[in-house]
């Protein structure tokens, strides 16, 4: 008896190590077939179109894509910054750099996807050389945006700044103001509202065309250059910018499918910067 139950207690402790390593095996097998997530924060379009266009390419690869809207452009970057999200995607390198210096952040530009034409538009004007005596212009009042509107302004010879080559342009470095303009610096996100009051207003494509302007139609001067300075990019950390998450959104953000998109649903509001 002795020896039968030494025999049925073995056979049991086997039983219990297979059983053992076959539902590790099963876990082990579901936790590699389980999508895992990543998080791009972005808030409005073209930006965030592109991004569900590769949601599929991402699920693909293994990635359960999730797109995480916030409301404004600093925010996207916070939550950057905080890890609460592996990449964004809204802004150019310059900006990048402006959030980095005044926040003591390590963001990093991963890839240039594209490039915005921005342009000036005005509802009571049909020639840039209309433009009156004294006329009010709005600007984007962060630093680096209002550098690409008042270089704009210069390419144009509306205005000669001190440096037209300079990336920190502030109105102080206006050398000569023909028509005496004023400047009115104004949130990116409140220029829409600034057309129908100022006499004259720099605007990107993905507001401008909220209100129904493109640059191609309604741009009194419009940005000509191929300079991708301010190429609208994935962004992500220092610390996690060659990570498998971040590579697998920058491919996908690349392919074909983006490139096609931008060349036909943005052919006369953007450029392909990759």
């Amino acid at each position: 008896m002795k020896k039968l139950a030494s025999i049925i207690a073995t056979i049991t402790a086997i039983a219990l190590v297979l059983v053992g390593c076959s539902t590790k095996t099963e876990e082990k097998k579901e936790t590699t077939n389980t999508p895992k997530v990543v998080k791009v924060a972005s808030h409005t379009a073209p930006m965030t179109d592109m991004l569900e266009l590769v949601k599929e390419d991402l699920a693909k690869e293994g990635y359960t894509l999730e797109i995480v809207k916030v409301s404004d452009n600093v925010q996207a970057n916070v939550a950057l910054n905080n890890k609460e999200v592996d990449a964004n995607f809204f802004q150019h390198k310059l900006f990048m750099q402006m959030f980095n210096e005044g926040n003591k952040a390590n963001l990093v530009q991963v890839q240039p996807i594209y490039d915005a034409v921005v342009a000036f538009y005005g509802k009571d004007l049909k020639n840039i050389s209309d433009l009156k005596e004294g006329a009010d212009v709005a600007i984007p009042s962060d630093p680096t945006n209002m550098t690409r509107a008042l270089r704009l302004l210069a390419e144009h010879k509306v205005i000669t700044l001190k440096d037209p080559k300079s990336f920190s342009v502030k109105v102080e470095d206006i050398v000569e103001n023909p028509k005496n303009l004023k400047f009115s610096p104004i949130s990116l996100l409140n220029l829409n509202e600034a057309y129908n009051e100022k006499d004259l207003v720099f605007n990107y494509p993905a507001y401008a065309t909220k209100i129904g302007l493109t640059p191609e139609k309604d741009g009194l001067i419009k940005e000509e250059t191929g300079d991708l300075t301010f190429a609208v990019s994935l962004v992500a950390r220092e610390d996690n910018k060659d990570s498998k998450e971040v590579e697998a959104v920058k491919k996908a953000l690349t392919g074909d499918k983006v490139k096609e998109f931008i060349n036909t649903k943005l052919a006369k509001v953007a450029k392909v910067a990759f």
